[in-house]
């Protein structure tokens, strides 16, 4: 592994001399390598007994500071000096059924099992639990998918529950509400009153309280076109139809009816010739709306505070939690996401704009052993990490965990927060800068886009547009820069690039250099006359020097139709993996598949062993069969994104980790 990060950090340090050179800074102010996150914080793991099975569903930390874990499995364990060499594991609980979360309230646990929310207590002070009290229980059906997560303690001492949807028999794409509250957030009182709160879940994973408010993340799915955050008040409807089948029952808050909606938005659940439902699957170039667009339709409708883009910020995401203002440095009071999926967790800066919640995400920290699904405080400071990956792939290779995150105290260079201005965004800095790359407008980069709302698994970034960048105004100490950008557009996601802004005493790049705006509102204010502003442009005379470049290149471009026969077919041969990794990062595939090893998608070596026709794979790409690979839970969404010579490119590679003599046919 370390041989690995070092060759990393030497192909990222090349990329920032390069990138030095190119802008005219000078590389001897560069004493020494960028640093990268794990030079700050730390991943280590917690000591566990012999043949415990730690596919932990929820963690929480009791005041003493021991750890509570349950786990997929039906356990609840006590853990003693949890973030010592030799933490003490003790079963208090056992036979439970699928335990997706655990809360301690008043000397009591509470665990959300598959159809109830279960108090835990010792009474006899043995150690163990010996009264298992059904606080309330809901309805199931009996299908495979209907997790329950939960509870989060609200202010009042109540109890929040969110429950999965179901899936169709024939139509085993389509989430369905079987049973009442599938698909809802349900508020619980101590002595078992349940009040239906919210709506328009999938797959709600990770409720949280922040502030007092309740906030929770869904994936990827039909109707979901990504993962994201969304703040939850009483009355919400989050996106996803199936739970609007309850809405007609006399204590619903909510009142849109599954019909209000399909009146204005197709489900497509269409028959082919034999009478069998089809599939629906994303249409290129067709007209769609977006979720926002729904908005003025449905008042309910509410779009998540913050997006977290497919494949970049997770593809499963998972509980949110509020980082304690002590803890992890500059970052305190912020927010930070799990994903199952991807086993990463990802940062939110949150802000209020004209009453309604947005912000910027972060990628935070990579490299769990499996999916991230839970996450606790300890007492000192660190943060318990809860894993599994059984059912759901993770790109760790590990099948479960429960790890712990330590920061070291130092300060990485990081963009600290992301707020919105009235003409465009100021990025707070964790360190201050070198001016003479912040005052560049090269170093920045900002495009924006949304996804699809329709019944498609996921949805590919559409309407995206670049968004000219006018200016730039550092502040006098150097931990603020402010972007004048054209275009700014309500609702979308506004992807801010930070790649040329170097740190000033040792001219490090930043750790993480991009953030993605969610722009729900744009703020009132001041806006900044040009004469504030740098519009100092290194690209400038790299655009020119380029130019010259190409017009040399021009006259010396071969005569013979041989030697540009031969330099086709070179171009036509399979691209190595270090000619096409970079197309992999950019079009998210890694966070899904790996060369030789099963993750969330099929390696690519068993890919390359179905034989199908490059121009086959680029079809699958821009639109998946995921019926062509039953034993995998999470779909592939489509990506028509992916520029077919790209596509192209990356199918050759794929196909030349297949077994000699095998050919392509399909």
């Amino acid at each position: 592994m370390e041989h690995t990060n070092k060759k990393y950090r030497h192909a990222a340090l090349a990329l920032l001399l390069t990138a030095a050179t190119a802008t005219g800074f000078s590389t001897s102010a560069m004493a020494q390598e960028s640093p990268m996150e794990e030079d700050y914080f730390r991943i280590m793991g917690v000591s566990s007994p012999e043949g415990a099975l730690l596919e932990v569903g929820g963690l929480t930390v009791l005041p003493s500071g021991d750890l509570g874990v349950s786990t997929r499995r039906g356990d609840v364990y006590i853990v003693e000096n949890p973030t010592s060499p030799r933490p003490y594991f003790r079963k208090f609980a056992t036979g439970l059924h699928e335990i997706l979360g655990l809360a301690y309230k008043d000397g009591a646990l509470y665990a959300a099992q598959r159809g109830e929310l279960t108090k835990l207590v010792d009474t006899d002070m043995d150690g163990k639990a010996d009264k298992y009290k059904t606080v309330y229980s809901w309805p199931l059906s009996g299908h495979y998918h209907e997790y329950s997560f939960g509870p989060k303690i609200a202010p009042d001492g109540d109890f929040f529950v969110t429950g999965n949807v179901a899936f169709g028999n024939e139509e085993w794409w389509r989430g369905e509400s079987r049973v009442p509250w599938r698909g809802w957030t349900m508020k619980i009182s101590e002595d078992g009153k349940m009040e239906p709160w919210a709506t328009g879940m999938r797959s709600p994973a990770g409720p949280g309280l922040i502030d007092g408010e309740l906030f929770y993340t869904d994936n990827q799915g039909e109707w979901m076109g990504s993962g994201g955050l969304w703040h939850v008040p009483k009355g919400a409807f989050t996106g996803h139809p199936a739970g609007l089948r309850w809405t007609s029952m006399p204590n619903s808050p909510v009142k849109l009816t599954t019909e209000q909606m399909y009146a204005k938005l197709d489900p497509r659940q269409e028959k082919n010739e034999q009478g069998r439902y089809i599939k629906p699957e994303n249409i290129v170039d067709e007209e769609y709306v977006a979720m926002y667009e729904m908005k003025e339709a449905f008042p309910e409708l509410r779009t998540p505070a913050v997006w977290l883009p497919h494949g970049i910020l997770g593809i499963s995401n998972s509980e949110p939690v509020k980082i304690p203002e002590e803890n992890f440095g500059p970052f305190g009071g912020q927010v930070l996401v799990g994903d199952q999926g991807m086993s990463l967790i990802s940062r939110v800066f949150l802000e209020k704009v004209k009453g309604e919640y947005q912000g910027a995400s972060f990628l935070f920290r990579t490299g769990f052993q499996s999916g991230v699904l839970r996450m606790a405080w300890a007492k000192d400071g660190s943060l318990f990490v809860g894993e599994t990956n059984r059912g759901w792939g993770s790109a760790g290779e590990a099948n479960y965990g429960l790890q712990r995150l330590v920061w070291n105290n130092r300060v990485p260079f990081e963009m600290r927060a992301v707020r919105a201005m009235p003409d465009g965004f100021e990025i707070e800095f964790t360190k201050p800068v070198d001016r003479k790359s912040a005052e560049d407008v090269n170093s920045y980069d900002v495009s924006s886009f949304i996804y699809k709302y329709h019944p498609v698994y996921g949805s590919p970034p559409v309407d995206t547009e670049e968004n000219v960048i006018k200016g730039v105004k550092v502040s006098e100490d150097g931990m603020r820069a402010r972007l004048v950008v054209d275009n700014l557009r309500r609702y979308h996601i506004h992807n801010i690039t930070v790649g040329g802004v170097r740190e000033r005493d040792n001219f490090h790049s930043l750790v993480h250099p991009t953030a993605y705006y969610t722009l729900n509102n744009i703020p009132e204010g001041q806006k900044l006359s040009l004469s504030e502003l740098s519009t100092a442009n290194s690209a400038a005379a790299a655009t020119r020097a380029k130019a010259a470049a190409g017009t040399s290149a021009r006259k010396a471009a071969p005569a013979n139709k041989a030697a540009a026969a031969k330099k086709a077919t070179a171009r036509a041969t399979a691209p190595t993996y270090d000619e096409v990794k970079g197309l992999l990062a950019k079009h998210t595939c890694l966070a899904c598949h790996n060369t030789d090893k099963r993750q969330v998608g099929p390696a690519y070596v068993d890919v390359a062993k179905r034989g199908y026709t490059p121009e086959r794979i680029v079809e699958l790409i821009h639109n998946p069969e995921p019926q062509n690979w039953p034993d995998y839970a999470t779909e592939m969404p489509p990506m028509p994104q992916v520029p077919k010579e790209d596509a192209l490119k990356i199918a050759r590679w794929i196909n030349s980790l297949a077994p000699a003599g095998s050919a392509s046919s399909k």
